[in-house]
Parts: structure tokens; C-alpha cells; sequence
């Protein structure tokens, strides 16, 4: 596994990012008298790294994959908020800041269904279920798969040009 703690996760760092734009966006004037749209976006955005961590640290993959699309809810979330906010004439000033903002929600959602895409694609059932046996296994294809190049090498080495 790549990836041992959610800390070390792209996507999360991208989450946190865009969780800490969202914050400073909405502490602009603009936005003083919109609580409730204020902390609607604020919810959204936090809940993307939020979900990724509990998924994450729960073990299983099916766990996981239910965490990630969640988090993929709430980033398109954010994403279409900030769009609701290009459409508010009171907001006119900030498109420079929203417009940045949309295109990190477009990269972690992109990121999100792709590491999705392979987790369902995955013979492995999560972090959960490794036990001495599977690494064990797991090693043992690795220098099986190794000896095989090795083998391939040199027949090719040793094999007379066509």
C-alpha cells in the first residue's frame, strides 16, 4: 500500500486546500450578511477532507469507495455553490477568487473518481484484512514475478537474432 496515513493523501492535501480557500473566501465583506449560505459552502468544503480521513482510516475498500463518492458529493457541492455565487451580482468582485476556487473542486472530484475507479477495479479487500499471510503471499508473488524477468532476460540474452 502507497499511502499509509490520510495525511500523506493528494487528494486530502488538495481538500484542505480547498477547504482553506472556501474559509477565506467567505470571510470577505461580501459575505456578512449570508450566514446561511456561508455556512452551507463551509460544511460542504470541510466535509470533502473530512470524509476522504474517515474513509480512509476505516480499513476496507467498500468502505472506503462509500467515503470517496460522498466526498465527491460535497466537492460538487462546493463546486455548484460557487457557481450560485458567479450568479449573485453582489459577488461580481470575487469572480477572480471563485473561478480559481471551481477549478480545484474540477481536480479533486477528477482525483476522487479516478482513485474511486481503481479501488473498484481492485482484487484487494483493504488495509483491513492484511494479515502475515497476505504480505507473505504478496512477497512471494513479487519475487516470483522478479525470477520470471530475470529468467526472460536471459533467454533473450543467450537466444540467437533473427
Amino acid at each position: 500500500m502507497r499511502y499509509q496515513r490520510f495525511e500523506d493523501l493528494p487528494v486530502w492535501k488538495s481538500a484542505i486546500q480547498l477547504a482553506a480557500g472556501i474559509f477565506a473566501l467567505t470571510e470577505k465583506p461580501e459575505f456578512e450578511k449570508r450566514h446561511s449560505i456561508r455556512d452551507q459552502i463551509e460544511r460542504a468544503a470541510t466535509s470533502v477532507s473530512n470524509n476522504v480521513a474517515e474513509g480512509f482510516e476505516r480499513g476496507t475498500n467498500q468502505e472506503l469507495l462509500t467515503f470517496l463518492y460522498i466526498a465527491r458529493g460535497s466537492v460538487g457541492e462546493v463546486r455548484s455553490m460557487l457557481y450560485l455565487f458567479s450568479a449573485i451580482p453582489g459577488f461580481r468582485n470575487l469572480e477572480s477568487e471563485i473561478r480559481n476556487l471551481r477549478a480545484k473542486t474540477d481536480s479533486i472530484s477528477r482525483q476522487l473518481g479516478a482513485w474511486a475507479r481503481s479501488l473498484q477495479d481492485s482484487e484487494l479487500k483493504g488495509r483491513r484484512y492484511v494479515t502475515q499471510k497476505t504480505r507473505q503471499r504478496s512477497e512471494q508473488m513479487r519475487q516470483r514475478e522478479e525470477f520470471l524477468r530475470e529468467l526472460d532476460a536471459l533467454r533473450n540474452k543467450s537466444s540467437p537474432a533473427e
